[in-house]
């Protein structure tokens, strides 16, 4: 996969689809990578300009010291769309990726005409809560926490078949640095007031037993952009693209085709 040098960061991206083609961006959770995306891919539309990535200190990315904030995350992602031209995009952000999401659109509504807010929230947890887990890492590495995070993010029935496994191994081989910054970016973040006043095509998604960003967290966000949508995912929690594709991808198309954003 290619990197794209941005000086202080290297960001491993994935560009497919033509490029005249309408551009889709997708931005991940905590502790994975741009793969989490790979199954809903498969299942849009033909004939898109899809741009997915790895957040910095995740994947492929370069692992900068932290602690990074969030208009370091956004800064970094609007500097990578503008490396690969792209503007007008739905922004599709889950959890992180959902926060970045936010205040890219706020700064930048020429890369942004449309938002997917994804099991996230203008806030998320308290700075105390984001704190213990830190310490958690600090003293016992990243296995310190991936079970806990698979509690959270996985409904009980699929953690107990064990499907869960992948997912845990990459959080547990997430790289600490990175994880940690990104917990800070997080833990530093109120969105409440710029959210509130962006005015674009907005859909969430939430799953049903996500225990990371409730349902009621996830609507609360979306309902601060006026006319956006609330869509709730069964039998889902965290991360949807894992363990729902199919369903998700199916809301993803939907919410294209009502917003005319296909080809």
């Amino acid at each position: 996969m290619p990197l794209a040098d941005l000086g202080d960061v290297q960001l491993n991206y994935t560009l497919r689809g033509p490029e005249t083609a309408p551009p889709v961006v997708f931005a991940h959770a905590l502790g994975t990578d741009q793969h989490i995306w790979d199954r809903v891919i498969e299942l849009l539309p033909d004939g898109l300009r899809i741009l997915t990535f790895d957040l910095r200190g995740h994947g492929g990315s370069s692992v900068p010291d932290g602690p990074y904030s969030m208009g370091t995350l956004v800064r970094d992602t609007e500097r990578l769309m503008e490396f690969c031209e792209i503007r007008d995009s739905l922004f599709v952000g889950l959890s992180i990726g959902g926060m970045i999401a936010q205040g890219l659109a706020v700064k930048r509504l020429d890369q942004i005409r449309a938002l997917v807010l994804s099991n996230t929230a203008a806030k998320i947890g308290t700075p105390e809560i984001w704190q213990r887990r830190m310490a958690a890492i600090r003293s016992g590495g990243m296995t310190a926490i991936s079970t806990d995070t698979m509690q959270r993010w996985f409904p009980r029935a699929y953690v107990k078949s064990g499907a869960h496994a992948p997912t845990q191994a990459q959080i547990e081989s997430c790289p600490p640095e990175g994880y940690l910054g990104c917990c800070a970016a997080i833990a530093g973040t109120d969105f409440y007031t710029p959210t509130s006043g962006l005015r674009l095509p907005a859909l969430g998604i939430a799953g049903s037993e996500d225990s990371s960003t409730p349902p009621d967290l996830v609507r609360e966000t979306v309902d601060l952009i006026p006319g956006s949508q609330f869509t709730l995912l069964r039998r889902t929690g965290h991360v949807p693209p894992i363990d729902q594709p199919e369903t998700y991808a199916e809301r993803l198309t939907h919410f294209m085709q009502e917003i005319a954003h296909l080809g």
